[in-house]
């Protein structure tokens, strides 16, 4: 019997370990047993979403949500904690006779590094092990802490830019006017290149380090989701209205998009299908789409299409990214932005972007003249009377 106990607490071990090697030294997409932190993340994201139910704002529910990705930091340090104690208990379970006796000498042996000095008798390998054990595993968990917030901050930088470019919260036909009514457009090919190399990051980061998901942005109603959202559809209006004056850049950067989400969802366990129908049904509607047009069509955005004649080909785009960026914007609470799907932990509805007003400087013809009286002079002590 005490055989099997051992047998069975060396395999927790080193599950365990595997766990945390792949989780922080060895970062790459979870399968098997290096799901349980996935599992964790998850479990802690339900607990706070029941604790943000009776929230009415989504101000006020995004604050709740907030502490969930530290949470679950700790969650998981947590169960490694715990699953090391139960392995190494089973371990010592042969040397103490008691089981509880065993889980206590685990406990002291991990967490004081066997400083305490508990009665019965011990197992100095296994105490030691066990001690370096969490040694190591503290050291590791404070060298992993920098990465993740080095690629949130990565992350967060291009997001927080779209405030001016795409409103707040983002919307792809809100991105196209806004680069219409300031006379930007020449700029559009830049900044699809930068969120085609900003979604390959994501694609690396969010995949190898799953808890980024569960990162919130500083302000409510920024999100990385979101944002990418309306950087996809802006592309894809803008290939499908102006074909002919679309960048290259436009289809590089969708390309790039789709693909880091569907490599999330992957990690997620969620069932992608790599080649969907480029004629196959989104939920947008063609009235939605047709409402867009006829937005970008007041502010001027240079177009080659009409509504109907582009609705085909941008379709065909969405219908790459659509399904899993709305399972996504609901799974994570996104900020309700149009063109993003339904929450069901959401009471509000749709929000859309507001554009600042337009203002111009007052022509110098009409400003008044300022005239600016002379000082008098100041008379030198020998010019005196």
């Amino acid at each position: 019997m005490n055989v099997v106990l051992f047998v069975v607490g060396l395999i927790v071990v080193v599950f365990t370990s595997a766990s945390v090697l792949f989780t922080i030294v060895l970062p790459r997409e979870p399968r098997g047993f290096e799901r349980l932190s996935s599992l964790v993340n998850r479990v802690v994201q339900w607990a706070f979403i029941g604790v943000a139910r009776p929230a009415r704002t989504y101000e006020r529910k995004d604050a709740l949500l907030a502490p969930v990705a530290p949470v679950a930091l700790i969650g998981q340090l947590a169960v490694w904690a715990g699953c090391f104690i139960v392995g190494y208990a089973l371990m010592l379970e042969g040397t103490t006779h008691n089981l509880a006796s065993a889980l206590a000498q685990a406990s002291g042996a991990l967490f004081t590094v066997g400083t305490i000095n508990l009665s019965g008798r011990t197992n100095s390998a296994l105490d030691i092990a066990a001690g370096a054990t969490w040694v190591v595993i503290v050291a590791l968990q404070i060298a992993y802490l920098p990465a993740l917030y080095q690629a949130f901050n990565r992350r967060e930088s291009l997001v927080a830019m779209l405030e001016s470019r795409a409103g707040v919260p983002a919307w792809g036909p809100e991105l196209l006017a806004r680069h219409q009514l300031v006379g930007i457009i020449d700029t559009l090919p830049q900044f699809y290149s930068s969120w085609e190399q900003w979604s390959a990051e994501l694609a690396e980061s969010h995949t190898t380090y799953p808890v980024m998901l569960l990162f919130r942005s500083p302000d409510p109603w920024f999100s990385w989701l979101v944002g990418l959202l309306a950087v996809l559809d802006g592309a894809a209006m803008h290939l499908a209205l102006a074909p002919g004056t679309a960048s290259s850049q436009s289809r590089l950067c969708l390309r790039m998009g789709f693909t880091a989400l569907n490599r999330i969802a992957k990690v997620l366990g969620w069932s992608v299908d790599p080649d969907p129908n480029p004629e196959g049904p989104i939920t947008l509607t063609f009235e939605e789409f047709e409402e867009a047009v006829a937005m970008l069509t007041h502010v001027g955005f240079p177009m080659e299409r009409t509504a109907e004649e582009a609705w085909p080909d941008f379709r065909g785009w969405r219908v790459n990214y659509e399904t899993v960026a709305y399972r996504l914007c609901d799974r994570l609470t996104a900020p309700p932005a149009p063109w993003s799907g339904s929450r069901r932990h959401l009471r509000s509805g749709v929000v859309a972007p507001k554009r600042p007003p337009q203002r111009a400087p007052v022509l110098a013809k009409h400003r008044p003249e300022v005239i600016i009286s002379p000082t008098p002079r100041r008379r030198e002590p020998h010019q005196r009377g």
